[in-house]
């Protein structure tokens, strides 16, 4: 069984690239801005090349290399399994490591389909059983920001949410020579704009409110039907090649819901969107006020007390720097800004926490489950004229 309960916790993670190299960051953040109550070992990558494999664990922070995922769960100095892998290898390889008695955590969406969602979970639950736990990594629930505005929510200070509106914006898409890679196939990555980025902020409405999507209508649409095959790819860039191929999933998503509270909810997503970076826009509207984030300005919540006095009232800016905000006071003095790394710093923080604890770590892999359910509503919607889908 994996040890919940010691001293040390020794992790494998398999992939090293764009993800790979997020996670790296934060399991070697982690216990030197943070009192862990395990301490964390970074004990072997995997990846398929011999030579990058060992340079990237020699550049990223790992002890040692291996060249199959397997060999991860065979080695008793290692303890929990990271996944930052394609989408089509989620479920493989998170079934085996629970099996094997290994902790697993997870990239998002948590599989390719809801019946390999449904492995997962099934894995994981009979993992439980014996103290072993899993959790999908929908990092921006640990962005301070996000954090206080699930907080406001629970306290009370939006009323009855009415409205949720949530996009994600990137463009780096938008230019039709970018190379074809494993984000625009769907055999690998299940789909496109809607599970890569649209994941994430069905995730976290769902999270900030407290609510779940009842049901949805969607559409779905492809620009770029055609790309060049890239001969070499990092993170979101390539070098295109001279032979071209096919785009078999989506390049945005739009769709509409119900949530279980009776509010509306809008969502798009979209990597087509020119001089949008990584904005995540989530707004949502209450009775008693609103609330409003952009991830490009990522440090900051915008309030609206609908209380107030009409003549004085208005979105309050606050900056979510404060020692008293979640995870700030590990950080740096009030005003100076976290970034995009600091989120899987706090990922790793909270699932240490809980795995010291005997407590499954959120989001759960039955969180990830309803997400995809909500990923292949949206879908069978759109392949049917925008039928309204109910979930159930």
């Amino acid at each position: 069984m994996a040890a919940a309960d010691g001293a040390r916790l020794g992790v494998g993670m398999v992939g090293y690239s764009f993800m790979g190299a997020a996670h790296s960051h934060a399991w070697r953040t982690a216990p030197r801005f943070f009192d862990l109550p395990l301490r964390t070992e970074m004990t072997a990558v995997a990846g398929r090349d011999p030579e990058k494999v060992a340079a990237a664990a020699d550049r990223l922070g790992w002890q040692s290399s291996e060249t199959d995922w397997r060999r991860l769960l065979e080695r008793d100095d290692i303890d929990l399994i990271d996944i930052c892998t394609p989408g089509n290898t989620h479920a493989e390889i998170a079934v085996a490591a629970l099996d094997a008695g290994k902790h697993v955590l997870c990239e998002k969406p948590l599989a390719n389909s809801v019946a390999e969602a449904e492995q997962m979970v099934a894995a994981a639950d009979r993992a439980a059983q014996h103290g072993v736990h899993a959790m999908v990594g929908f990092t921006y629930r640990r962005v301070p920001a996000i954090q206080l505005a699930r907080q406001l929510v629970a306290d009370g200070r939006l009323g009855q949410i009415r409205h949720v509106r949530a996009q994600y914006l990137q463009d780096w898409l938008s230019d039709a020579s970018t190379p074809l890679n494993w984000r625009l196939q769907k055999d690998k990555a299940g789909s496109g704009a809607l599970g890569d980025i649209g994941a994430h902020v069905v995730d976290l409405t769902q999270f900030i409110t407290g609510e779940r999507l009842t049901g949805v209508s969607g559409m779905l649409e492809t620009f770029v039907p055609e790309r060049p095959v890239a001969t070499e790819f990092s993170g979101l860039s390539g070098t295109a090649g001279t032979e071209t191929g096919p785009v078999t999933v989506d390049d945005a998503a739009v769709f509409f819901g119900r949530m279980s509270g009776g509010a509306m909810a809008s969502y798009e997503a979209t990597r087509y969107a020119n001089g949008r970076k990584n904005a995540i826009r989530i707004e949502i509207n209450g009775s008693a006020g609103s609330l409003a984030f952009d991830f490009e300005d990522m440090n900051v919540l915008h309030f609206f007390d609908a209380t107030e006095p009409p003549a004085t009232a208005g979105f309050r800016r606050i900056v979510v720097t404060e020692a008293e905000h979640p995870f700030v006071a590990a950080w740096w003095p009030p005003g100076h800004g976290l970034g995009y790394e600091h989120a899987f710093t706090h990922q790793v923080v909270d699932l240490v926490g809980a795995l010291a604890a005997g407590e499954e770590p959120a989001p759960s892999f039955a969180e990830g489950l309803a997400v995809q359910r909500v990923l292949d509503a949206v879908e069978r919607s759109a392949s049917d004229k925008h039928r309204w889908i109910d979930l159930a």
